[in-house]
């Protein structure tokens, strides 16, 4: 499920119960969803789905990279290693063991705005795996034996996801002057140097202040029984003690910045030079109105697919890149951005494609976009929402991904909806309110061979007689 499902509404109450009707002649994302929430402030949403025996059990923490205290970049994700470490009565990796031996899935992601884990097995075994994610939420057990050996890991996993690939380094790069003020600049992963500074303090005072009831979500889709889920989430979960109150999660805002900002990465390992260009937009939540919406129809006009807008320029009309596109990142709890890339064929420049590029987003902004194109783009992310729900563990990510991200289930299904509510107008008042600026450039380009000194070169040559 693309990420443009999270557009913005109204707020759920807090503990009460949530289950909306589909919409006569609209098309709503789950409609079946419930939500309700536990006394202790634990929201549960369950997506009954009941064409295999199967269960998708997925627990969001509202807190990622973002909410790190400052110079401890990387302690979100550290702590995600070091939550399958073990409790007093599942020591030892034990949890991840009783998943395998079931024959079922599990996994772990941290991102800017949230942290979730989630198993997918049969659906007998889902009151074990409430019990065993409850447990770990208030039970977790760190020791120096096992935090300093993790810590390794994630300064390994930083040097061969991060420092050997040259796009990652771009990446990073081009995050850090992009957002210079706002922590979405530091690395999910976080810098080495704050890596290696981590300890068992650090991720102790983590786990404690944000791994609490009332911070996270638990999802649950598959082949599940709604008052059946409720009993087991009091069983389990409602046993866990709030032990911290977050607060609400206020990040310093990113000032503009007058003047260009530009990096360039150039490597020897680099075959294929790029181009990328950033802006600063709202995202899901932070954007007005049909905003949001038509950021996103607005990214698939310019640069998703074969009819889009700079394909059709720079690929099969001039034949000048090998590739280019766009994209608009809006499923964020602050400002998302939006990007624009072009790869060069061999004989044009990095210079060719910001020039080409410039000219056809210069088009769109004094010309506008057409009806057609914006139907075309309308019923192309409404029938990817449409094939979306055919993915139980989809559907779940997707609506924890939003709840982490201050977005409502209203927000969510009603997505289909808002999209079709774009016009023209619309998107044209995206494009000149946000992209008429100067964007934020990365290059990523190919180190230029060492030529040898003249005078070395030159030089007389002597042989090794030894």
């Amino acid at each position: 499920m693309p990420a443009l499902l999270l557009g913005g509404g109204m707020a759920l109450v807090p503990g009460s119960a949530f289950s909306a009707p589909a919409t006569a002649g609209n098309l709503m994302i789950a409609p079946n969803l419930e939500s309700f929430t536990l006394d202790n402030g634990l929201q549960v949403v369950v997506i009954p789905d009941r064409r295999a025996p199967v269960v998708t059990h997925m627990i969001w923490y509202k807190v990622g990279s973002a909410d790190e205290p400052e110079g401890q970049s990387g302690v979100a994700h550290f702590l995600e290693h070091l939550m399958f470490k073990g409790t007093h009565d599942h020591p030892n990796g034990e949890f991840s063991k009783m998943v395998a031996d079931r024959g079922g899935q599990e996994n772990a992601f941290t991102s800017t705005d949230y942290t979730a884990y989630f198993q997918k097995v049969a659906k007998q075994h889902l009151p074990l795996m409430m019990k065993l994610e409850a447990d770990r939420m208030e039970n977790l057990v760190l020791s120096n034996e096992v935090v300093t050996p993790e810590r390794d890991v994630v300064l390994e996993e930083r040097r061969m996801r991060v420092d050997s690939e040259p796009g990652s380094r771009l990446q990073e790069a081009l995050n850090s002057i992009t957002f210079v003020n706002h922590p979405y600049g530091s690395p999910v992963i976080g810098w080495q140097s704050e890596i290696e500074a981590l300890n068992k303090e650090a991720a102790i005072a983590f786990y404690d202040r944000f791994y609490t009831p009332n911070n996270a979500v638990v999802v649950i889709a598959g082949d599940v029984d709604v008052d059946a889920v409720r009993k087991l989430a009091q069983e389990t979960y409602g046993k866990v003690a709030r032990r911290a109150e977050p607060g609400e999660r206020l990040r310093p805002a990113e000032p503009p910045l007058a003047g260009e900002r530009r990096i360039a990465v150039s490597d020897p390992r680099v075959r294929q030079e790029s181009l990328s260009q950033i802006w600063i937009v709202p995202s899901q939540t932070t954007g007005e109105g049909r905003t949001p919406e038509a950021l996103d129809i607005l990214s698939y006009i310019l640069g998703e697919g074969p009819s889009s807008r700079l394909h059709k320029a720079l690929v099969l009309d001039q034949e000048a890149a090998l590739s280019a596109g766009a994209y608009y990142q809006g499923s964020a709890l602050d400002n998302g951005r939006f990007g624009l890339y072009a790869v060069p064929r061999p004989g044009y420049t990095l210079e060719d494609m910001e020039r080409l590029i410039a000219t056809e987003l210069q088009k769109l902004l004094e010309t506008g976009v057409t009806e057609e194109e914006v139907e075309r783009a309308r019923n192309s992310m409404v029938a990817s929402a449409i094939y979306a729900q055919d993915s139980q563990s989809g559907l779940a990510r997707l609506f924890g991904g939003a709840l982490t991200t201050g977005q409502t289930i209203e927000n969510v299904q009603t997505w289909p909806s808002q999209v079709q509510a774009v016009t023209p107008e619309d998107v044209l008042d995206a494009a000149r309110t946000y992209l008429a600026g100067l964007p934020v450039v990365g290059e990523l380009r190919m180190e230029p061979p060492v030529v040898p000194d003249a005078a070395q070169s030159d030089a007389p040559q002597t042989k090794d007689k030894s």
